[in-house]
């Protein structure tokens, strides 16, 4: 009889594979990086810091996720990589110990009409499967509950090939949920002729009332006029049934007009595409105030604004239809999905009363299913794109979050952190881009970048815990503990804006005064009704300059030159200077380089594999012909000009030769958003966050306006930034300007010289007043979740 028995009492030597307990970054190069090299270390919570434009989603996006994202593409076959996004490898030496990232970003969900938030969290699949089931009278398949297919019908004859062919008469039918009105979106719209054209006037004299469209115009005017479909000498609203058909809706029809072959197509077509497909945000202010008036939206009359059809509104369980249940408020839809006891499709109530949780368990239990996804906040769309990732099983995955405190109240910042450790407690690596101090607080590591932005950022600064960040003397550590004051003495207001019987969303007919000529800020927790009192109640137009939080649009092409409209003042100048055009000086026009076409990058498509950007080597990558860089404007050429940051350009254009007091403004708002460092070709598509929130910004600064209404212009900034920004809204105040903040920064709260505070909940538990007055006396009261968190910020 033998029996093993072990003698030696030494533990046993370490398993190679516990060896890899670190991601190791070496010589990362993107963007603004200065071969980076660090070490992270697996299963913490690393928080990633510093100024905006420092480098922080270049080295954890742009570099660890999007290698770890390339490799695992890379395990699929050649087939399936070919209908996946490609991802080329980004410019580092080494990267080791890397695992599967899953990247939640603050990238806006998809501002489709026809996305909801139902639709973006399988949580509508599930309800429609449930329906389907459940549902009486049935009235088909789950498909027969979805807004976004619709009904068809089809009979004929098919050929079946099998033995002696033969023709078999067949029909087909499938029931969609769709209302047949407004195509699964809800709203109608209608455009106002009387916006487009003075009927009382004939084409010839110059009827129409678009902007840009002139009497001479080739392109659109004239077609019209000499297309030979209508009478240009005939008032419009003595044009015959025909003609007005095809003066309004004809379909795209050849012409000829003074030998030169045009397009003719009807008004309504031509301006909805050359005007309502594009972002509104991107329009000049004159057409996006035309677009604005000559456009209204109104709820669908047949569905109601649904989006369903008679059939999918008429199924019940109990007394509610898919309708009532997408329009409740989550954390009530919940409750009912709760009290459904069926035995037959219990694994299906089981995930889907999981999936709700979990909306509630991450403070978006205010939102309702049928909640449009283009509506939605940042961090918003961040947590809902979370949900599915909170009750999974999966562990030793690296779970990469850009800023999960965007749009967040404090009281609920805490609930966000507990998320954040949860998931690293479950044996999984937390990467978190953030400025907010209560997050980096619970940091296991921390990495600052800086120390400035842009060129003079792209380095470590500091790596280890965060009393060691507290410490160290770098920008971030020594701004971690500020505390904005609370303001002593206030202005006094110069008049009042009354709101009365507010009811947008879930706002209880609030009546409320915003004073002017003063900082006000209205608060409250995520989903009390900020948002819908100010932006509801406070349409933008004459005198309002509003800006949300809209995601700035752009390609690779476009920069803050383009954006901001400041190369039209520098096109001109150079034009002038040289005796020439200035559609020369425009890389997306004549002054483009033939090679790449003003790119200044040859783009290698390689299928399923990255494709290969190689810079031009006609131009050099400056994106301009080499004639155009001989024509020159204070001894500097158009591509040296883009090159430059705003403030050379801004001393540049300031004075010399080179003085254009036009471009100089505009350069002047750049720099008070703290845009200074940026330079003016860089492409949109490489800002970060906070730098297109604020290059927004400066742009809306120079439209007219007594009252400016900001939605937290906060949003991606570091602490020291938030400093840059509440001198330029105490200037703008200072200037005679009335500025309405919708903030939850407790350092622009204790600024304030108002304080608006919604609540007291979220939801139909909020939409109320809970406090007006000074910061001072909100802390003094504490009567409210702000009033506690602020009192708690000031130490009083």
């Amino acid at each position: 009889m033998s029996m093993a028995t072990r003698t030696d009492s030494q533990s046993p030597a370490p398993h190679a594979a516990d060896s890899h307990d670190l991601i190791r970054v070496h010589g990362a190069r993107e963007n603004n990086l200065k071969d980076v090299s660090i070490e992270l270390p697996k299963r913490r919570l690393t928080v990633f810091t510093g100024v905006s434009g420092s480098g922080k989603s270049s080295l954890v996006f742009n570099t660890i996720a999007a290698e770890s994202q390339r490799l695992i593409n890379e395990t699929y076959s050649a087939f399936v990589q070919g209908f996946m996004p490609t991802l080329a490898r980004p410019e580092v030496d080494v990267l080791d110990g890397l695992t599967t990232a899953i990247i939640v970003d603050q990238q806006r969900m998809g501002a489709d009409p026809r996305s909801t938030v139902g639709t973006a969290t399988d949580a509508n699949a599930m309800l429609r499967i449930l329906f389907s089931r459940l549902g009486t009278p049935h009235i088909g398949p789950p498909s027969a509950y979805a807004f976004n297919v619709p009904s068809v019908r089809a009979s004929g004859a098919i050929t079946v090939e099998r033995g002696a062919r033969k023709a078999v008469k067949a029909t087909f039918t499938r029931t969609g949920g769709m209302c047949t009105r407004c195509e699964g979106r809800g709203t109608v719209s209608d455009i106002d002729l009387t916006q487009l054209y003075d009927d009382s006037k004939s084409l010839a004299e110059g009827a129409f009332t678009i902007p840009g469209w002139k009497s001479d115009s080739f392109w659109t005017v004239r077609v019209y006029a000499e297309s030979g479909f209508l009478d240009p000498n005939k008032p419009i609203r003595k044009f015959t049934k025909k003609e007005m058909q095809d003066f309004l809706y004809r379909e795209p029809t050849k012409v000829k007009v003074e030998g030169v072959n045009l397009t003719y197509e009807g008004l309504i077509p031509k301006i909805q595409k050359s005007f309502l497909s594009k972002d509104k945000e991107a329009l000049q202010p004159h057409i996006r105030a035309f677009v604005e008036r000559a456009v209204t939206f109104t709820t669908c009359p047949e569905c109601d604004g649904t989006r369903l059809s008679e059939g999918a509104r008429s199924s019940r369980i109990g007394k509610i239809s898919i309708a009532d249940a997408c329009a409740m408020q989550i954390s009530d839809l919940a409750e009912w999905v709760r009290g459904l006891d069926q035995p037959s499709v219990a694994p299906l109530l089981t995930a889907l009363q999981q999936t709700l949780d979990s909306f509630v368990e991450i403070g978006l239990g205010y939102l309702a299913l049928d909640r449009p996804s283009g509506t939605l906040s940042g961090g918003e769309a961040q947590r809902v794109k979370m949900i599915r990732h909170l009750g999974s099983s999966l562990t030793d995955v690296t779970y990469v979050f850009d800023e999960p405190t965007a749009g967040l109240h404090p009281h609920d910042i805490s609930r966000m952190n507990d998320l954040l450790l949860r998931l690293r407690d479950k044996g999984n690596t937390v990467l978190v881009v953030e400025h907010k101090p209560q997050t980096i607080a619970i940091a296991d590591h921390v990495v600052d970048l800086g120390p400035g932005a842009g060129t003079a950022g792209g380095t470590v600064c500091f790596e280890g815990t965060v009393e060691g960040l507290r410490a160290g003397g770098t920008v971030t550590g020594r701004h971690l503990d500020d505390r904005a004051a609370v303001k002593e003495t206030v202005r006094k207001p110069t008049g009042t804006l009354e709101i009365r019987g507010a009811t947008a969303h879930n706002l209880r007919d609030v009546d409320v005064d915003i004073p002017l000529g003063v900082l006000a800020v209205v608060t409250g927790v995520a989903g009390s009704g900020k948002s819908s009192l100010v932006h509801g109640s406070i349409p933008a137009g004459e005198g309002v300059v509003s800006v949300d939080q809209g995601a700035i649009k752009g390609s690779r092409r476009s920069n803050p030159a383009t954006y901001t409209g400041l190369l039209d003042p520098i096109r001109k100048a150079f034009a002038q200077a040289n005796g020439v055009k200035p559609a020369l000086f425009s890389a997306n026009s004549e002054g483009a380089c033939p090679t790449c076409n003003g790119a200044g990058v040859v783009y290698t498509d390689l299928a399923m594999m990255a494709g290969v950007a190689s810079t031009c080597e006609e131009c050099e990558g400056k994106r301009f012909q080499a004639s155009v860089l001989g024509y020159h404007l204070g001894g500097r050429d158009i591509s040296e000009v883009l090159a430059m940051s705003v403030t050379e350009a801004e001393e540049f254009f300031g004075a010399g030769e080179a003085r254009t007091p036009a471009a100089h403004r505009i350069l002047g708002r750049l720099a008070d958003v703290g845009l200074g460092y940026v330079s003016l070709g860089q492409p949109l598509t490489t800002l970060s966050g906070g730098e297109r929130q604020r290059l927004k910004l400066a742009t809306h600064m120079a439209e007219k306006g007594g009252v400016y209404v900001l939605d937290e212009p906060t949003t991606g900034l570091h602490l020291a930034d938030v400093e840059q920004l509440l001198g330029l809204l105490d200037r703008l105040v200072d200037s005679g300007k009335s500025v309405i903040v919708v903030e939850h920064h407790p350092a622009v709260m204790a600024h304030a010289d108002w304080i608006i505070d919604l609540g007291p909940g979220a939801g139909h538990d909020g939409g109320q007043i809970v406090f007006e007055g000074t910061p001072a006396d909100l802390v003094a009261d504490r009567s409210t979740l702000t009033g506690e968190h602020l009192a708690a910020y000031v130490g009083s």
